[in-house]
């Protein structure tokens, strides 16, 4: 038995999900052999399932979204490769007080945690990017990488999406050498494009607290980036802009693609290769995967269809448990899952549900293996 699901957020990690099915299934099947592969998609909870399959644990004192110093954590592999998720920098989670700043909050303590990787020797670099608190297509990131980016006075920009309406000029030929020697992988689970309706301000920056007045200024502010770095480094700028991933992360998706030379792929995709999910997963006869809610976003490059993808081409029998369930029996089966167990089926009430996560998931655990192992 391979358990392979994400975290519930906000109330259990990938890892405590495993736990929890794992001691559901033994109460049924007491000698049952379980494996766990925690898994995350490049989201919040990249580097806490990195560490958890075995990478050693690495901490920077950061520069926060609003200019507050935070602590951020990194994974590094034996193969030198690090998980590095720009929301242990730049997430939503380290703005003071809750307080959103959809124009100003910058991605600048990012860039300081991709330098904090390659001092501690990274060689290559998935980059995790989702959660964020910023709009500023990276330019804080890449900054503070080494890139200047300034305004027509010769003065550097104020940090955040809103001030990159004044950038006049911008020179990357200050980023660190060391990154043209660094394989950079841009691991997400978004594909929108920099700009316009799809684009990061206009899907995502209403996350962050942006109303109308701040996404009209944000996208003009990124479009207008995007033309700024098309004349300092050529026509793959503007390519870039409109690529896959661009706006991942407030548009971070697009500093790596443009200054990082990084590669994007789905998060999933990448997080699955990184902790070893094929060797495990060889092993296995049935498979569990999840995450907190089973949605039409799930479908869209979520761990939980990835497993799905990877367990079913493997001919292999893979159910679900989440905590809430909103996808019909039909769009389950086509992403390749049986049946999902979901805890408001045990609690109605959501609150409770979140607060009594571990052991409801237990209960649910029991009834899948009922229902599939006895």
């Amino acid at each position: 038995m391979l358990i392979a699901a994400d975290k519930f957020k906000g109330s259990l990690t990938a890892v405590e999900v495993a736990e929890h099915v794992t001691a559901g299934l033994r109460r049924v099947v007491p000698d049952l052999d379980v494996a766990a592969v925690p898994v995350a998609d490049g989201g919040d909870g990249t580097v806490a399932a990195a560490l958890a399959a075995g990478f050693t644990r690495h901490e920077a004192r950061v520069t926060g979204p609003t200019g507050e110093p935070v602590t951020a954590t990194f994974a590094l592999g034996a193969d030198s490769t690090a998980v590095v998720e720009m929301a242990e920098a730049s997430g939503l989670q380290h703005l003071p007080g809750g307080v959103f700043a959809p124009l100003t909050a910058t991605t600048y303590g990012t860039g300081e945690l991709l330098l904090a990787a390659l001092d501690a020797g990274a060689t290559s670099i998935v980059f995790g990017v989702g959660g964020s608190a910023t709009t500023d297509g990276g330019a804080g990131m890449l900054a503070a990488l080494g890139a200047r980016f300034l305004d027509a006075d010769g003065a550097p920009l104020a940090p955040g999406g809103g001030p990159l309406c004044e950038l006049a000029t911008a020179d990357l030929s200050g980023l660190d050498p060391r990154l043209a020697k660094t394989a950079i992988v841009l691991a997400s689970d978004v594909d929108n494009p920099l700009t316009g309706p799809k684009g990061a301000p206009a899907v995502y920056a209403p996350q962050k607290g942006a109303d109308e007045d701040d996404i009209a200024t944000l996208d003009a502010a990124l479009a207008h980036y995007a033309e700024v770095l098309e004349r300092a480094v050529g026509p793959k700028a503007a390519e870039h802009a409109l690529a896959p991933g661009a706006g991942a992360a407030g548009g971070i998706g697009y500093g790596a693609l443009v200054g990082l030379d990084a590669a994007f792929r789905p998060g999933i995709d990448v997080m699955l290769d990184v902790l070893g999910f094929a060797p495990a997963l060889a092993k296995a006869t049935f498979v569990i995967t999840g995450e907190g809610s089973l949605d039409e976003q799930t479908l869209h490059g979520k761990a939980p269809a990835g497993v799905a993808a990877a367990a079913r081409a493997a001919g292999l029998d893979v159910v679900a448990v989440c905590g809430r369930l909103q996808l019909t029996q039909e769009a389950l089966a086509a992403a390749g899952i049986q049946r999902a167990y979901a805890l408001t089926d045990l609690e109605s009430d959501p609150a409770r549900c979140m607060a009594e996560a571990g052991p409801l998931l237990e209960r649910a655990a029991e009834n899948l293996a009922r229902d599939f192992l006895v």
